[in-house]
């Protein structure tokens, strides 16, 4: 395996997680005339083939541990089972995300629900670690001091919404609660797949499996939930008329090349979080990769032009989301060497 093991390559590496977990869903603002069910299942399915290409190339690469297919041969059920739950977790969780950035937009949906997942996954993974080893890395105060931060952006971020003049409030606050219920279910992925791995390889691991084989199991997770959860979201959809399969054949290639794309860029995400979650801690790395709202509400606000023609005080409300969350962000990062 090729794993990293150096606290600032770890840094790099859920910085760069967060900008691809933060940019994924703008491949459905590209593909926009593509129904967000049936766009899911090209993200599942570029999320599957990248977990697999990522277990077979660096996950069997090196000397460093055992190879994909060696683990696999190792494996547990309940380190295998334990992860495919953390991808069904995931998977209901961002179906609801998905669902929520359709009815309200990037700079709200991921705020929002990404900001409550964010919080409360922190509090979990840190958990994990602390019951692991009796202690965690650095000044957990510093790091209860970020997440503060956070929960402040999460309050602007909302009111940011309400400010806003033009479509019914009704579809702003069916967004804001899908995206909250949406926050609460993805916030315990991560831990979930945590615990399936090797202790050797991360705090709070009680499982077997290696963090590439851990990623493996839960984009099987992401597949399993997807054939069940997504034909029901396209019979009763929260946003519009029922859809069919039959759209989903007459999607064009691009629209369906956006859904792929999507799925590369998340795991790619994924992927590098698990390869530094070792340097880091659990929480630590979780609270990292998953600092997403900053960047998608970044494409939201000045990209896709979501909040055009705002007025003063909205504005200084993005203003006072972005400035926590950077804030946040940073007190994070250094929770560990303090």
């Amino acid at each position: 395996m090729i794993l990293v093991q150096n606290y600032t390559l770890a840094i790099i590496a859920f910085i760069v997680c967060m900008i691809c977990w933060g940019s994924w869903a703008n491949t459905q603002k590209m593909a926009s005339n593509f129904r967000f069910e049936l766009y899911y299942w090209d993200l599942i399915l570029g999320i599957l083939f990248t977990a697999f290409i990522a277990a077979i190339t660096l996950g069997s690469l090196g000397e460093e541990g055992r190879t994909f297919w060696e683990d696999l041969s190792q494996a547990t059920r309940t380190s295998i089972l334990m992860a495919i739950l953390g991808g069904i977790v995931w998977n209901l969780g961002n179906l609801l995300l998905v669902a929520g950035i359709s009815l309200t937009g990037l700079a709200v949906a991921f705020p929002i629900g990404g900001g409550i997942a964010w919080v409360l996954g922190i509090g979990y993974n840190f958990i994990l670690e602390y019951q692991d080893k009796g202690t965690t890395e650095g000044s957990p105060w510093v790091l209860m001091v970020g997440v503060m931060f956070i929960i402040i952006a999460i309050y602007f971020s909302g009111k940011s919404y309400k400010k806003l003049e033009g479509e019914g409030s009704k579809r702003s606050t069916k967004g804001i609660v899908v995206s909250a219920i949406a926050g609460i279910l993805i916030a315990f992925f991560y831990g979930f797949v945590v615990q399936s791995m090797d202790n050797e390889y991360v705090a709070g691991g009680t499982g077997s499996l290696t963090p590439f084989t851990a990623v493996f199991f839960f984009a099987i997770g992401t597949l399993i939930c997807t054939l069940i959860a997504n034909p029901i979201f396209m019979k009763y959809p929260v946003s519009g008329a029922p859809v069919s399969m039959s759209g989903y054949k007459a999607a064009s290639w691009n629209e369906h090349a956006a859904g792929w794309i999507g799925g590369i860029i998340w795991m790619s995400g994924m992927v590098l979080s698990f390869m530094a979650v070792g340097a880091g801690s659990p929480a630590i790395s979780y609270a990292l990769s998953n600092a997403a709202p900053v960047v998608a509400a970044i494409w939201g606000v000045f990209i896709w032009k979501e909040f055009a023609g705002s007025d003063k005080k909205t504005n200084q409300l993005l203003a006072g989301m972005f400035s926590f969350y950077l804030i946040g962000l940073v007190l994070i990062v250094v929770s560990k060497l303090v």
